[in-house]
C-alpha cells in the first residue's frame, strides 16, 4: 500500500521506554484516533441515511420477509472498498498525504453506506449497546498495544494467518449455511480483531520512530493507520453484534 506500511522494526531495537511520554507520538497518536473517531460518525451518518431515506434505501436494498438483501447499487457500494484498496496497492505508484486522505475518506463512506443492512437488521438499542462494548474493548486493547514492552510481531504473523483461515471459513459457510460454523466464526473473528488492534497500534508506533520527523510520510503514516484501526472498530463491532444484537423481526 506504502512504505510506511512494510518492515516494521521490532520493538526490541526501538527505544520502548522514552516513546510512552514522547510528546510528537503522542500527537501523532492522537491525529489517528481523531480520524478514527470521525470517520465512525461519518459511517454511522451514513448508514443511517441509507436505511432510513426511502428513495437511497429502495436503490440499495431489498427486502423479502425477514432476509435483507443488496441490489446491483447496493453491491458495487459494499464492494468498492476492496477496490479502492486493491488500486491503491497495485496500480497508485506515489502515496501522498492527500491521496491517502481520500483513500479513507472514501472507504470510510462506503463502508458506512453499506451498513445500512446492520440498522435495518438489529434494534437501536443493541447497536448502541454493541457499540459502547466495542469502544471501551477498542481503547483498552489500543492502550495496550501502546504501553506494552513486548514485541507483538509474532503475534500479528499468527492473527493475519488466522484471519486468511477466518475469511476462507466464511466463504464456505455462505454456502453451508451452517449455524454452528457461524457462530464458531463470530467468536474467532472477535478474538482475532481484539489481537489486531493491539498489534495495529503498536506497528503505529514503531512507524511513528521508523520515519524520523518526514512530514509528508508521516500524513500518509496517519491516514493508513486511522484506517488499519478503524476496519478493525467495525469488524469487531460486526462479530460483536452476533451475539449482543436484538433482531428488529
Amino acid at each position: 500500500m506504502s512504505d510506511f506500511n512494510r518492515g516494521y522494526p521490532p520493538a526490541a531495537t526501538a527505544p520502548v521506554a522514552d516513546m510512552s511520554v514522547d510528546a510528537g507520538l503522542r500527537a501523532f497518536m492522537l491525529g489517528v484516533y481523531n480520524k478514527v473517531a470521525l470517520g465512525l460518525v461519518i459511517s454511522a451518518a451514513m448508514a443511517y441515511l441509507t436505511s432510513s431515506y426511502p428513495p437511497v434505501r429502495d436503490l440499495m436494498f431489498q427486502v423479502r420477509g425477514n432476509r435483507i438483501g443488496l441490489t446491483g447499487i447496493g453491491m458495487i457500494v459494499a464492494f468498492a472498498p476492496l477496490a479502492i484498496l486493491l488500486f491503491t496497492g497495485f496500480v497508485m505508484k506515489t502515496v501522498t498525504a492527500r491521496s491517502s486522505g481520500v483513500v479513507y475518506w472514501a472507504i470510510v463512506a462506503l463502508i458506512g453506506a453499506s451498513m445500512g443492512t446492520l440498522v435495518m437488521a438489529y434494534t437501536l438499542t443493541s447497536i448502541s449497546t454493541t457499540f459502547l462494548v466495542t469502544a471501551a474493548a477498542f481503547g483498552s486493547l489500543s492502550l495496550v498495544g501502546y504501553t506494552t514492552k513486548r514485541d507483538l510481531t509474532a503475534m500479528g504473523s499468527f492473527l493475519i494467518v488466522g484471519l486468511v483461515g477466518l475469511i476462507v471459513a466464511m466463504l464456505v459457510n455462505m454456502f453451508l449455511h451452517s449455524t454452528m460454523m457461524a457462530f464458531i466464526i463470530n467468536a474467532i473473528g472477535v478474538l482475532i480483531f481484539a489481537g489486531l488492534i493491539a498489534w495495529d497500534t503498536q506497528r503505529l508506533k514503531m512507524t511513528y520512530y521508523q520515519l524520523g520527523g518526514d512530514t509528508e510520510a508521516l500524513g500518509v503514516a496517519t491516514n493508513y493507520g486511522a484506517l488499519n484501526l478503524y476496519l478493525d472498530f467495525i469488524n469487531l463491532f460486526r462479530f460483536l453484534l452476533y451475539f449482543m444484537g436484538g433482531a428488529r423481526r
